[in-house]
């Protein structure tokens, strides 16, 4: 709702489940995930700024963007509590969503996320910003996905159709240039993310090729990580029916309880 800003809407449940696509993706990779949840479940899938149907919003291409800008979208939607489940880019989106307007989100569900370390393969993600035929893309995908996962046919046609509108290719080229600056992204320091009161669950492949597994070590303690055996890092194309099983998972968990601010008296 929020001007050009595309979000895919289906379902009617009563929680709300904002799915957020990684760099060079867009809102139709998560349609295998949606399918293996719950039939009635509501889901809101975006196009991130400066990808697919929402290319053209304004500034797109820094995390914090793409942060106000699905917040404000629900706002507009009146949504006052939401599920965010991110992948890469989209699950620094979604933390960065999370500390800004904590009481919005009921539980963090993140999928090899952006921003929790410096290390990126800037060459390969630069490399994927500008693939552009069908060969091309297939092989970014075959490089991005575990020793044993095929590149779907179905998502190399969806990108490839969105790399066919017009500016799509240099956007995400541009936007992979600021993103892996001397091959090192920007990092959300670890003890901005303890504060985080709802359930967080990271999910990451053990062969991801663009951010290395070892970036979920020494995350606050109450996020639960599962590390994928034999997984890349298009964790939503490889396993469709686990990052289902995972959302389902984290959604239902409780939020831990608040600290209290001061220890209690002595007796």
């Amino acid at each position: 709702m929020t001007a050009s800003l595309f979000a895919a809407e289906q379902g009617v449940g009563s929680k709300a489940i904002v799915l957020l696509h990684g760099f060079g993706g867009c809102h139709d990779v998560w349609r295998e995930v949606i399918s293996a949840l719950a039939p009635s479940t509501h889901t809101l899938a975006y196009d991130l700024p400066g990808h697919g149907l929402s290319l053209d919003f304004p500034a797109a291409g820094p995390a914090k963007v793409a942060a106000r800008a699905v917040l404000a979208d629900l706002s507009q939607r009146r949504l006052k509590r939401v599920h965010l489940v991110g992948h890469s880019m989209g699950g620094a989106v979604a933390m960065l969503m999370a500390l800004a307007e904590p009481a919005k989100v009921a539980s963090l569900t993140l999928l090899a996320p952006g921003g929790l370390g410096p290390e990126i393969n800037g060459p390969l993600l630069r490399r994927y910003a500008g693939a552009a035929d069908r060969s091309e893309i297939r092989a970014c995908l075959a490089a991005m996905s575990g020793p044993s996962s095929l590149p779907s046919e179905r998502i190399v046609d969806v990108l490839c159709e969105m790399r066919g509108h017009p500016g799509q290719v240099p956007k995400l080229v541009e936007i992979a240039a600021a993103m892996t600056m001397d091959d090192r992204q920007g990092v959300i320091p670890h003890d901005r993310l303890d504060g985080l009161n709802m359930p967080v669950m990271v999910a990451w492949g053990t062969d991801d090729a663009v951010l290395p597994f070892t970036q979920a070590d020494d995350l606050p303690a109450h996020f639960h990580v599962h590390h994928v055996l034999e997984a890349g890092h298009m964790l939503a194309e490889e396993a469709p029916d686990l990052v289902a099983e995972i959302i389902r998972r984290n959604t239902n968990r409780r939020a831990r309880p608040q600290r209290p601010k001061f220890a209690a008296a002595a007796g």
